[in-house]
């Protein structure tokens, strides 16, 4: 999907999905999307794709701004769109309701949860991103809602990656703490000192430059774009690194530009270096120039903020970056909380697998008294036949039956067969065997 200025402003409000990688030899290259993170992702995608199809809805998004499209204003034009437009995006919520029924049934039925009279309609208005009463058709609300909901959501993306990074450098001194104690004093102390080597190892980096700084873009200007330091200038470093030239820089554009910034304090190469962190360091770049250059908090840096924020002292003059390992991101308390979590969900997992382990052996047991049942079934059927056998052949219905059950016909003799016979058979049967006479 090819993005215009208008869409490129719909989902930079409601979504930073896609990066753009810079290759200063084949100039730019096609914008590859990324999954923004929401649940609903591929629904807010699709709808977009759809509506991208309608020539007038279109149009009308080319010219609208932030608050048109934060308001709903923009969701109204909804209703003057094609008839297979809005078939298309009736048939997408569709989907999504029966994808998010699905989600909840499995969601139920992981509780044990007993799910047969329960109201999906009520179930589903927990999520906030369609309307729930009406489940066959997208209206303007569906649309104002899914703009207002992922707006919200993606507010908050940054401070749950946060924490969660948070939680990941805490089951890391969790883990390595925990390794620890299994070791002897000898080789405890050992395992101690090579982990504090690798730690100051890695504080060991040359300077890092402050996001946004006239240092830092200089300094790409020079490495990456490969011009002269002594002729930087910020338009033409704008133009240079608006990869898809919409005009603006948007989130990952910006990433794109702390590169060699982390490439100081990271390598993948080198074990006391986490590219774990590196993300954590890239997105805190992102978000110290968003909050001093993002004037009207669209998520997207224009040409005009751009260079207003060359014009700060702060531009000149910036107070020396401090990585992540300049202090740290967690209280010994928080640590404490976190691995009481850790046994606590650590028990509850012992009792589920007990549990199960009990009711595992409860189901082999069953199976064992169903197969016994079944073969007494089996030989109470088999002796009821072979007593019906035998009564049949004692009322002279059946042929004795022999040893396995098998039925047995017996060949009749001559002299049955001649008893048989009428009289006037064996009267000429008689005349037949008369000796022959000879004639004189």
């Amino acid at each position: 999907m090819t993005l215009k200025p208008g869409w490129l402003l719909l989902l930079s409000i409601i979504a930073g999905v896609w990066s753009v990688p810079i290759d200063r030899n084949g100039g730019n290259q096609e914008v590859k999307e990324e999954d923004t993170g929401l649940y609903y992702d591929r629904y807010l995608r699709e709808v977009i794709e759809v509506l991208e199809t309608d020539p007038h809805f279109r149009e009308k998004l080319q010219t609208a701004n932030t608050e048109d499209i934060k308001n709903g204003r923009l969701s109204k034009e909804l209703d003057l769109v094609s008839h297979n437009v809005r078939t298309r995006l009736d048939e997408l919520k569709r989907q999504e309701v029966s994808r998010l029924r699905m989600l909840l049934k499995a969601k139920l039925d992981s509780t044990n949860t007993q799910s047969l009279q329960m109201d999906h309609a009520s179930l589903l208005k927990q999520f906030e991103h369609l309307d729930p009463h009406n489940q066959n058709t997208f209206e303007a609300k569906d649309l104002e809602l899914l703009i207002s909901t992922a707006t919200k959501d993606l507010e908050n993306y940054d401070a749950e990656r946060h924490e969660e990074f948070k939680r990941y450098e805490m089951l890391k001194e969790h883990e390595r703490r925990e390794y620890l104690k299994g070791l002897d004093q000898e080789k405890r102390e050992r395992e101690e000192k090579r982990l504090q080597e690798l730690r100051e190892k890695h504080r060991q980096h040359p300077k890092v430059n402050a996001p946004g700084s006239v240092a830092q873009l200089r300094e790409v200007w020079e490495e990456t774009d490969g011009l002269d330091p002594q002729e930087f200038n910020p338009k033409t470093f704008f133009k240079l690194h608006d990869t898809n030239e919409d005009g603006v820089l948007d989130e990952q554009e910006l990433e794109a530009l702390f590169t060699k910034e982390l490439e100081k304090v990271y390598d993948p190469k080198n074990e006391e270096d986490d590219m774990m962190e590196m993300e954590e360091e890239r997105l805190r770049m992102r978000e110290h120039i968003m909050k001093n250059v993002d004037i009207n908090k669209d998520r997207l840096v224009s040409l005009e903020e751009f260079l207003k924020s060359t014009e700060k002292k702060e531009f000149n003059n910036p107070k020396e970056w401090e990585t992540l390992d300049a202090k740290p991101l967690y209280t010994e308390e928080e640590l404490q909380r976190f691995e009481a979590e850790l046994r606590d969900k650590e028990e509850e997992l012992k009792r589920r697998v007990e549990t199960l382990h009990q009711e595992q052996e409860l189901l082999k047991e069953r199976g064992k008294a169903l197969e016994a049942q079944k073969r007494e079934y089996q030989q109470a059927v088999l002796e009821m036949s072979q007593r019906q056998k035998e009564q049949q052949a004692a009322d002279g219905q059946l042929p004795p039956a022999g040893p396995n059950g098998e039925l047995q016909f017996q060949p009749q003799t001559h002299k049955t067969e001649e008893k048989g016979k009428p009289a006037e058979m064996h009267q000429a049967d008689g005349q037949n065997n008369l000796p022959c006479r000879t004639l004189p």
